[in-house]
């Protein structure tokens, strides 16, 4: 099974004149991902929405990797308006991108909806990710080897595509959400890898999850929500449970840039229930492999984004 349980950031290979996206790469699994991609050798742009948390993150790159190539674009997954404008931007600054980590996420938020009227998690999970991907396809494409790296979650496995009532406007419930938006993502990684298999073309298509790492991600919604009581445990879980975001991230960064990763595969970490450990091939639930349920799902993003592939 490839993935080696021994396997860290010290095994990536040397990735000079490669570029990157790693969206939200200003925190968290994302920053450890661009990190250890600049480390490399690598060219990597940070898509965030704050200006001001990118900055201090290309400074922490720069700091532990000095002649580290990291730059920033404004990215708001949440707003389509911003997502192109960042596509478009990339595509003026960079002649080829080698890899698009779509990282960036939210988790368990009280009801809020995006710029365009979505459903915030689905919006900025799964959307967001689905019209930035579209827009960059041409990029992708014309980059020999270039992969699409989808971060998921377990979570996935209790999720479903709630067709007659995706943005969640009869009922909402957030952990429901959340994992209806994980779902999405796996449905689309996988499908973007049939796709591009069809039509034999040299772009890989893989997923990955972090398991359970300490990052800020599962605080937000508490927090949102006014509840200290849900702040303290996950500050709790994180200081007793969760590995670290560096550990976290190194699924990604296999996914990224390991040699024998092939398209339609998921990584997750090797330990117990997928929660910790080192990076390793895992399975996924069998609704995300669903041909019909990911064509479907495929129609209605292209329709809610105006991005057709």
């Amino acid at each position: 099974m490839p993935g080696s349980a021994r396997w860290t950031a010290a095994d990536l290979p040397d990735l000079s004149g490669r570029v990157f996206v790693v969206t939200g790469g200003n925190s968290g699994i994302g920053l450890e991902t661009a990190r250890e991609l600049a480390r490399k050798g690598g060219h990597v742009v940070i898509g965030c929405r704050d200006e001001a948390r990118a900055v201090h993150a290309m400074g922490e790159i720069r700091a532990s990797a000095p002649h580290a190539a990291v730059e920033s674009l404004p990215l708001d997954l949440a707003d389509l308006a911003s997502v192109r404008t960042f596509a478009e931007t990339l595509g003026k600054r960079h002649a080829r991108l080698d890899v698009l980590c779509n990282n960036a996420g939210v988790m368990a938020l009280p009801y809020r909806k995006t710029t365009d009227g979505f459903e915030m998690q689905i919006g900025t999970n799964h959307l967001g990710h689905f019209a930035l991907t579209g827009l960059l396809l041409r990029l992708l494409l014309a980059t020999p080897g270039a992969r699409v790296v989808t971060i998921a979650s377990g979570a996935h496995r209790y999720g479903r595509i709630c067709f007659d009532d995706l943005q969640s406007e009869r009922r909402y419930g957030k952990w429901r959400a959340y994992a209806q938006s994980k779902l999405a993502n796996l449905l689309f990684g996988f499908e973007l890898a049939r796709r591009m298999d069809a039509a034999r073309a040299d772009l890989v298509s893989v997923a990955a999850h972090p398991g359970y790492a300490a990052t800020n991600l599962p605080s937000a919604g508490p927090r949102m929500s006014g509840s200290w009581l849900g702040e303290r445990a996950v500050a709790l879980g994180n200081r007793l449970l969760a590995q670290s975001p560096a550990m976290g991230a190194l699924p990604s960064l296999y996914a990224i840039a390991a040699p024998d990763v092939r398209s339609g595969e998921y990584y997750g970490p090797d330990g117990l229930r997928e929660m910790r450990g080192h990076p390793r091939r895992v399975a996924a639930a069998r609704r995300a492999r669903d041909p019909e349920t990911a064509e479907r799902l495929w129609q209605i993003s292209e329709a809610l984004t105006g991005v057709r592939w």
